[in-house]
Parts: structure tokens; C-alpha cells; sequence
């Protein structure tokens, strides 16, 4: 028979506080012999995984975090940091998908691109999004940040972003704002940007509330709104003005559901095919109005608004 490798029996050489984070098929830098998975790695994995329910909370523009996190194709928001830049960092953009989902870009004039729509680690995005500015604000111009797991008593967004600097996304077309000149993009680029425009549904950003976006689909347009109210309250304020039949946007529009993200709840209505986002601006602001009172309201919920809240509770899908 073969001889066994010799190995260590899982002692480590070093102090478990100084084991650093390496791949997870990797050797553990311990001296175990064995993959990092599968020694210091599964305390690593075990402490990272806990999901944060709610991993923008605190952020300026927390539902819009969220909205363009898992709803909106192309968008890009400037961000500011707590600290000052760098020096040969002149700015950092927060977009919703990068060529390749790479997860951050280090352009050649040392400006950041961090991508948001990127497969974690962790289960905490906060965390996983820092780590990566982290690691964009020390590459080479140029070059991606690969991905790879976050320490786990690493910082978090919150800790690095100003908290009282302006969230505003801005909402794009199509994803020209990858690369500066892209008629001289490298083919991988021009390839993944040509697959992302043709994929991407027209989007709108309303301007009369937060963190309501217009989209349009070949079969009926969408309102999508990332509310921030607490769940349960909010579906009872639903359940109300639908009983009271005033939770449509107008003539041909209905509430059809919600989405859960991140820890807060997501109201879809389906839209007629005709009704563009500049149309559907006064009836947002005019629902707006009413939930208010019905947000406020400390009543019982009624027979009938039990049963629309059943309605809207069975109509709801978790997206995160």
C-alpha cells in the first residue's frame, strides 16, 4: 500500500489570529496540511455566513441600494468616502454590473468602478463590497479586482462611506459607461457589452418619490417601488387602501404582489403597455398620500382586509 502523506493532525504553526485569508482549495497558511476549507477556512466561512438581513441599512439611500442591487439593469452612483481619496484616485462610482461581473475596475486614469450585482461570499454585502473598494483603491490602474472572500472582522460600507453625502443613481440606457471610449474596448469587453445592452429593460427612475422605478417589458410596463417601511406594517397599509379598492395607480393598473430585498418590501403594480414613466409620476405621488394615513392607522384590520393582506401575503417573492 502507498504511504500516507504525512501530515500535522490539524496543528497549526502560527496563531489562529494571524491566519490570512487564501483560497478555499488553497493550502491553510496555518501549516495543517490540509485545504484552507477544510482547517482555519471553516471558522473563516462559519463567522462570514450569518446573513445580514438588512446589509444597507444606515446608507444614505438604503431602498435605492436596494433597487439597483436587484432591479435596475444600468445605473451608476457617485460615491464619497469618509476619507479622502487616494492620490491618483479621482472618483468612485458605485454601478450596478460590470463587463465580465467583475467585481470592481481599477480604470486606466485610477478612477473606480465598484460593481453591485456580483455573487457573494459572505452573507453580509456590506461587508463583501467593502473589502472589494478596499482592494480597488490599492490596485494597479488598469486592472480588475478579482473576487475572493472578505475577512471576516473586515470593515463594512458603513464604515467607509460618508453617511451624509447624497445617494443619486443615475439611470442609463445601456452600459456605454463601462469603458470611456468603447470603440477601442478590448473584444471581451465590447462582446460582454454588446450581450449586457441587449438584455438590459428600459428602466426609469421616478422623481416625484424614492426609490420607484418605472420598467417596460414586452407584455405591460412595471412600477417597482423599494418602500422602507417595516414588512408587516406595510402590508396591513396595503391590505387597507386595496379592500377600500385605492391600491391601483389609475385606469389599467393593478397591485399585483411584492418582492422581499435586503429586508424590506418591494410593491409591484403591472402597468398598461401605453403608460410611460412621466405618466405614472402623478399617481405615484397620489398613492404616496394615501398610504400615509393607512401606514398611521392602529385599527384592526376587517374581514376584508385580512383577506386582501392573504392575497398580497401569497403574492410575494423573496428575491434576497
Amino acid at each position: 500500500m502507498a504511504k500516507k502523506r504525512p501530515q500535522n493532525k490539524g496543528k497549526s504553526q502560527v496563531g489562529s489570529g494571524e491566519i490570512p485569508v487564501v483560497g478555499a482549495r488553497e493550502p491553510c497558511p496555518c501549516g495543517s496540511g490540509r485545504r484552507y476549507k477544510a482547517c482555519h477556512g471553516r471558522a473563516a466561512a462559519h463567522a462570514v455566513t450569518e446573513l445580514v438581513q438588512r446589509p444597507f441599512e444606515g446608507l444614505a439611500g438604503e431602498c435605492d441600494w436596494i433597487a439597483l442591487r436587484e432591479l435596475v439593469p444600468a445605473a451608476t452612483v457617485e460615491l464619497t468616502l469618509k476619507e479622502s481619496l487616494p492620490d491618483g484616485v479621482p472618483s468612485v462610482t458605485l454601478a450596478t454590473v460590470l463587463p465580465m461581473a467583475w467585481p470592481a475596475l481599477r480604470r486606466d486614469d485610477g478612477s473606480i468602478l465598484l460593481g453591485l450585482q456580483n455573487d457573494t461570499s459572505s452573507g453580509d454585502l456590506s461587508r463583501d463590497l467593502a473589502d472589494t473598494l478596499q482592494r480597488a483603491l490599492a490596485a494597479e490602474p488598469g486592472t480588475p479586482v478579482p473576487a475572493r472572500r472578505a475577512p471576516a472582522e473586515g470593515p463594512r460600507l458603513q464604515d467607509l462611506l460618508a453617511p451624509d453625502a447624497a445617494f443619486e443613481p443615475a439611470v442609463h440606457t445601456g452600459f456605454e459607461f463601462w469603458v470611456p471610449d468603447s470603440e477601442n474596448a478590448t473584444p471581451e469587453v465590447s462582446a460582454s457589452l454588446e450581450r449586457a445592452n441587449a438584455a438590459a429593460i428600459p428602466t426609469v427612475k421616478l422623481s416625484g418619490v424614492d426609490a420607484a422605478y418605472w420598467c417596460e417589458t414586452p407584455e405591460k410596463n412595471h412600477l417597482r417601488w423599494v418602500m422602507p417601511h417595516a414588512e408587516e406594517k406595510l402590508l396591513d397599509a396595503l391590505a387597507r387602501l386595496h379592500a377600500a379598492g385605492s391600491s391601483s395607480l389609475g385606469e389599467g393598473t393593478r397591485l399585483v404582489g411584492s418582492f422581499r430585498a435586503h429586508g424590506l418590501t418591494v410593491p409591484v403594480w403591472d402597468l398598461p403597455t401605453g403608460m410611460s414613466a412621466e405618466d405614472i409620476e402623478k399617481p405615484a405621488a397620489e398613492f404616496a398620500e394615501r398610504l400615509a394615513p393607512a401606514l398611521a392607522s392602529d385599527a384592526p384590520l376587517t374581514v376584508e382586509e385580512r383577506r386582501a393582506r392573504g392575497g398580497l401575503t401569497n403574492r410575494q417573492v423573496t428575491l434576497s
